[in-house]
């Protein structure tokens, strides 16, 4: 059973997503058991306290250093004996330590099939502005194991989403999390707590 720590920073859907599939039993083999957000804000947080789940703010803004506060998440993380940790709408890079101390422990949802529309600053609905801005008529969803760069680790799961006609940034996003990340993420949880992926030559190898 897989330790999970999920790291967010706004609403929490992705995290409800999670917990909703841990419930359902789509999710078998692993367990939220901590819940951070850099944001004392997030209703993630009040998610994870609804559950029973521990629930924990640790921002940078309350440290003299981003290295300092760097070392209390790195802390916090082994002290909960993390197996796992899932970025959930986590807007704090992750630094090389963290990554290092979890390597292919880390996984992201980011809202797009990568590699388009994805690295530094691109983000929440800026990723669909540029995919409307684009024209293109597929987006998704891509699930990755995080390394040093942005959105450069091996690649789990993708799922597409069709652009409809009269999409805005907002209307976009929505659909896609509704028809692609609250499903990859779970999935991707679920698969990695069962064995069943591997990292291999920088590639994610999903194994039946």
């Amino acid at each position: 059973m897989l330790k999970t720590a999920v790291l967010v920073s706004g609403g929490g859907t992705n995290l409800q997503a999670i917990l909703d599939a841990i419930d359902s039993g789509d999710v078998t083999d692993a367990r939220v058991h901590v819940v951070i957000s850099n944001n004392p804000d997030a209703y993630a947080l009040e998610r994870a306290k609804n559950k029973g789940i521990e629930a924990l703010c640790i921002s940078p803004k309350n440290y003299e250093t981003r290295e300092e506060f760097y070392d209390v998440l790195l802390d916090a993380l082994k002290e909960r004996q993390t197996d796992l940790i899932v970025l959930a709408g986590y807007l704090v890079a992750i630094p090389p330590k963290i990554v290092r101390a979890y390597e292919n422990r880390i996984i992201n949802v980011h809202p797009s099939l990568i590699p388009s529309f994805c690295g530094k600053g691109y983000y929440g609905l800026k990723v669909h502005e540029a995919a409307l801005q684009k024209g293109v008529k597929v987006t998704g969803a891509t699930v990755h194991f995080v390394d040093e760069g942005t959105d450069t680790g091996p690649i789990i799961l993708q799922k597409a989403v069709y652009v409809q006609p009269g999409d805005t940034p907002e209307i976009l996003q929505k659909r896609v999390m509704a028809e692609a990340e609250h499903q990859l993420l779970p999935k991707a949880i679920q698969l990695i707590a069962s064995g069943h992926v591997r990292v291999e030559n920088g590639h994610a190898v999903i194994e039946e």
